[in-house]
């Protein structure tokens, strides 16, 4: 019996958990859930969207899948979803990309993992607002260190990466490659321009690569990288990169592949592991039963993958690959028209997954 803690989330969030709580019961693994609200409703009710017994639950179990949670955008706590990578050390954001025949998509036989650090970089958090003393004081450290002058009505962003930060995410991508028969890892940085901070990643990169000579090795600049993936997606396998770059590209990749709806994610430490959908809560589709859960449902094969239940992932992916395949019961975000009236609901795709798996 494995007990996973179980995070329902925000908007929407509680209809595809539910969703893929299903699903996964349906494949047999034995699972007792260890169910947690966390977020804005939360914060409202008990001063934290992240309270500490949310923590203990994951530390206790060391899995837990979640739902998506609120993220205020320029006011407001800080994301939950950092709050958890960071507190609980989850220094990788491991993002697939795999088309499915069927899914609405310019492009056919994508195959891509992103493995992106999302511990440092700018997700760090380490900022000062305009006008604080924190903004004044790094205005005269950096005069008084460079001769540069930085505006007065500035915020400021560091964007620290370390040797250690990088070593790590870039042996964790050359481990998961060599572990699932990947051909190739490629680190994409900007250090034409930074040289001290993507410099810095590069060099690790290169570095860590040649403990790995079974497993092919490039590096990319992220303007160009974006530019290939558009253009000639099939050249790329393993992509790993610092947390803003990843994130922008861990989106990227998720339209060559039809969408949000169809990109799974995973945080993973080297305790712990959580497993989410990489969209948001979409609160206005809140209670409305239409959102599609699939993107949940295959961060769930991610997590019984990890846990070691390969054959029931096997079982669950190829259920979710033939209604895709089919089209009759997905909702509307995947059939030709956003208004076809056969749309499935969120819980008629669960319906309907099920079915193909007994």
């Amino acid at each position: 019996m494995y007990k996973i803690t179980l995070i329902p989330g925000d908007g929407v969030g509680p209809e595809i958990t539910e969703a893929t709580k299903r699903v996964l019961e349906a494949t047999g693994v034995p699972i007792e859930w260890d169910i947690q609200d966390a977020g804005e409703d939360v914060y409202h009710k008990e001063g934290s969207p992240l309270p500490e017994r949310v923590l203990e639950s994951i530390r206790n179990n060391k899995i837990a899948i979640k739902g998506p949670i609120t993220t205020p955008v320029g006011t407001g706590f800080r994301s939950v979803n950092v709050a958890l990578r960071q507190t609980l050390d989850l220094f990788s954001c491991l993002r697939p990309c795999k088309s499915y025949q069927g899914a609405k998509t310019r492009y056919e036989d994508i195959d891509l993992v992103i493995v992106r650090e999302n511990t440092e970089d700018l997700y760090a958090g380490i900022e000062y607002e305009k006008g604080s003393e924190g903004v004044k004081s790094i205005i005269d450290l950096v005069k008084n260190i460079s001769g540069r002058t930085i505006r007065q009505d500035s915020g400021i962003s560091i964007k620290p990466i370390s040797v250690f930060g990088t070593e790590r995410i870039v042996r964790f991508a050359f481990e998961y490659a060599r572990k699932n028969n990947r051909r190739k890892v490629t680190s994409v940085h900007k250090a034409n321009i930074m040289k001290f901070s993507d410099g810095l990643f590069l060099e690790v990169s290169r570095d860590v690569a040649r403990d790995y000579p079974d497993i092919e090795f490039e590096d990319k600049i992220i303007d160009n990288m974006c530019m290939q993936l558009v253009q000639k997606p099939g050249l790329y396998d393993v992509i790993v990169l610092p947390n803003l770059y990843g994130d922008i590209v861990s989106d990227l990749a998720a339209g060559l592949v039809g969408g949000l709806g169809l990109a799974p994610g995973a945080n993973i430490g080297n305790e712990y592991a959580v497993f989410e959908a990489t969209h948001g809560r979409a609160p206005k589709y809140k209670g409305l039963n239409k959102v599609n859960p699939l993107a949940m449902m295959l961060s769930g094969i991610m997590m019984l993958r990890h846990i070691g239940e390969t054959e029931a992932a096997e079982k669950l992916d190829k259920a979710i690959a033939s209604i895709i395949k089919e089209g009759k019961d997905v909702t509307y975000d995947m059939k030709p028209s956003p208004d076809d009236p056969t749309a499935a609901t969120t819980s008629g795709v669960a319906d309907a997954v099920i079915s193909k798996i007994t």
